[in-house]
């Protein structure tokens, strides 16, 4: 009796899923949003491009 309602309670959950077709998420649980970059690794980007740019700037002053 349990698996019954088991399967009844999912079908209802997504029964709308079958009126959609094509247009049904790939997953029902919340997806976080991922960076493609890390922190880190941006960090470490803008000092590099500022520590260049400090480094150009130097040399033209000279």
């Amino acid at each position: 009796m349990v698996a019954k309602q088991r399967i009844r309670m999912a079908n209802e959950k997504h029964s709308k899923n079958i009126t959609q077709r094509g247009n049904v998420a790939k997953t029902l649980r919340p997806q976080e949003e991922k960076y493609p970059v890390g922190p880190w690794l941006l960090a470490l980007f803008v000092f590099v491009v500022c520590g260049s740019a400090k480094l150009i700037q130097a040399i033209i002053m000279s």
